[in-house]
């Protein structure tokens, strides 16, 4: 049974160390060529985590934490990592999940509110428009915010403070990869029933590596910025008696 606990908890390959450093699509391509069987058993793992549907925000974080290591080109113990940050980020990840999942809710109300108005009324494509934009605004802060908490220990104010202004500096690599993620489900959709197996095999571990690749440099940013963005606080003097 060697062979069988080698492949979850051996190390991931890794690359020459005086190879170019790629960028952008090439390096996605790079790494997907490198890790395509990690992300099959990491997307495994995450079906099995999230089958009690409560448990899936924090079966994307930990999803999430591997696929950040993996944008770093570290090594990964795959089931190891996998249940370290399940654990770790646990409740973080499920009131998070829960705050945007409501957020996108009403976001979508409003898009259907709206939509259906705006058909007799004209007037009503401005708040549209806003609910649209809200919308793709909630769905990128998303991403930001939960790669910024496996990345980093923030408190949660701040944590949301850096996931927004992420979301500003950096959206649309956020976007691309939403896009490209729903991209995944939609050809798993006109290539039914020959795409049956794609949800099993991918579509959830290669969707969460997009993401955390295209957020990647914006979260790396923001975690290394200057305090100028927290509150500044003149240190206390005592008077010299």
């Amino acid at each position: 049974m060697q062979w069988l606990r080698d492949m979850w908890t051996r190390e991931g390959p890794g690359i020459p160390k005086d190879a170019p450093k790629r960028t952008g699509l090439a390096l996605f391509a790079e790494i997907l060529v490198r890790e395509w069987w990690e992300m099959v058993k990491l997307n495994f793992l995450f079906i099995l985590a999230g089958l009690f549907v409560v448990t899936l925000p924090a079966a994307l974080a930990a999803m999430a934490r591997v696929s950040v290591a993996l944008v770093d080109d570290r090594n990964t113990y795959l089931l190891r990592d996998f249940t370290e940050a399940f654990l770790r980020y646990f409740w973080r990840a499920t009131a998070w999940g829960l705050a945007l999942a409501v957020a996108l809710a009403v976001c979508i109300h409003a898009i259907a509110t709206y939509g259906a108005g705006a058909r007799d009324n004209l007037l009503l494509s401005a708040p549209l428009t806003v609910a649209l934009v809200a919308t793709a605004y909630v769905a990128v802060l998303a991403c930001h915010l939960i790669v910024l908490m496996v990345m980093r220990d923030l408190p949660a104010l701040r944590l949301l403070r850096l996931a927004a202004l992420a979301s500003v500096i950096r959206p649309l690599p956020a976007l691309a990869a939403l896009a490209f993620a729903a991209s995944l489900w939609l050809a798993h959709v006109l290539f039914y029933p020959v795409s049956v197996f794609m949800p099993a095999t991918f579509n959830f571990s290669l969707g969460m590596f997009a993401v955390a690749f295209g957020v990647h440099r914006a979260a790396v940013t923001v975690l290394h910025l200057p305090n100028a963005i927290q509150p500044h606080r003149e240190p206390h003097r005592r008077d010299a008696s």
